[in-house]
């Protein structure tokens, strides 16, 4: 329910009624990519059903990597529909607050992607703290994102799916902050 009922809702949106195909694909990436944030402190923390221990981190690296495709895609395709929009978008000279804290988002999903890339070369106390942090400015960066723009997406769905990706972001870090105490 918490990720069938935003696609619906937003694919049901009378704002999609003159919009260019690629503006809609870029659109619903964004949605998507809200979505996959839900998952990915469920799969790392194990708490999904049948998809806990090692399977679940391994999950978690590959929707990690969806992540990151839906970010391009969604950037690309505002690119292609309005590429001074996005440039002021990147150099933090939107007149839009929404802008800044997407581009914020998105350069913390490159980072941590590239944290993830790099884990082996890392100490595991301190990869864990750098992407724990990042993670918590995707999903900040994200969620503010996602709130401060009237478009496609619901608004009732839309904040529920940031409460909820929220929700078991907090959870998971407060979670891990104890082992991470227990384990000195």
């Amino acid at each position: 329910m918490a990720v069938a009922v935003p696609v619906a809702a937003a694919a049901a949106s009378p704002l999609l009624a003159w919009r260019d195909p690629v503006y809609i694909a870029a659109g619903f990436a964004g949605v998507v990519a809200m979505e996959l944030l839900l998952f990915q402190p469920l799969l790392a923390s194990g708490w999904l059903p049948g998809l806990s221990g090692q399977r679940g981190r391994r999950v978690h690296r590959w929707v990690g990597g969806l992540l990151v495709l839906a970010v391009v895609i969604h950037v690309m395709g505002l690119w292609v529909t309005s590429p001074p929009d996005v440039i002021d978008a990147l150099l933090f000279a939107s007149p839009t607050p929404f802008s800044a804290w997407g581009v914020i988002a998105m350069w913390a999903v490159f980072a941590s992607a590239l944290l993830a890339l790099l884990r082996r070369r890392l100490r595991p106390r301190h990869w864990r703290r750098a992407h724990t942090a990042l993670a918590a400015v995707i999903v900040v960066g994200s969620v503010v994102h996602a709130i401060l723009i009237e478009g496609t997406m619901e608004i009732a769905s839309k904040i529920v799916l940031c409460a909820l990706v929220v929700a078991a972001t907090v959870v998971v870090i407060a979670r891990l902050r104890i082992w991470a105490a227990r384990a000195r």
